[in-house]
């Protein structure tokens, strides 16, 4: 073979090794992308999936539903209102368990859609469980700390400014945006 043909097969390979090297290098960026984006639910899926490709292929998948939405601060006003509610629910919770649960579920929905969040199948399980009367106090007491847990967060009347938050390991500061406050999937 005369020279011009090896320095061709040569400038080939060395084509396929940088497009090969630049493909890798992306899947790893995308992959630390993702484990930061979505934390131990990156742990999740990957064990659900088995895969790493499927994986994060759900969790792409879901950044996208996510980025699609319209997410909305609450006036003071409304924080205000859903705040009063709230403590009503709180407090009628000691006399009737049931009912409770269920103005939880009422609540915590209201303020999802007002937020702009999708609210299909959020946090029912309970409550369809508690229709036959199946679920015990200790079950009710569990399912009202979690509609707490999702009310706080959907309450919050800075979603759409960046947060601080103080990080207890370092000492130092961290930003969230209100759109990675549910790493649960959407």
């Amino acid at each position: 073979m005369d020279t011009q043909m090896w320095i061709l097969i040569v400038a080939v390979l060395v084509g396929i090794i940088i497009l090969l090297g630049g493909l890798l290098f992306m899947q790893r960026h995308r992959s630390r992308h993702l484990q930061k984006r979505f934390g131990p639910e990156y742990d999740r899926t990957l064990r659900k999936y088995g895969d790493q490709k499927d994986a994060e292929a759900e969790l792409l998948a879901r950044e996208q539903r996510v980025t699609k939405l319209h997410i909305v601060p609450l006036s003071a006003a409304d924080a205000a209102r859903f705040t009063e509610a709230w403590r009503s629910v709180q407090n009628r919770f000691v006399d009737d368990p049931r009912a409770a649960v269920q103005e939880a579920d009422r609540q915590v929905l209201e303020l999802m859609q007002r937020r702009g969040y999708p609210t299909g199948d959020s946090a029912h399980v309970i409550i369809l469980a508690d229709q036959g009367q199946r679920a015990s106090t200790e079950d009710l007491r569990k399912a009202i700390v979690h509609y707490r847990a999702i009310f706080d967060e959907l309450l919050d009347t800075r979603k759409s400014e960046p947060e601080i938050h103080q990080t207890e390991k370092k000492g130092g500061w961290q930003w969230k945006t209100g759109r990675d406050i549910f790493r649960r999937p959407i």
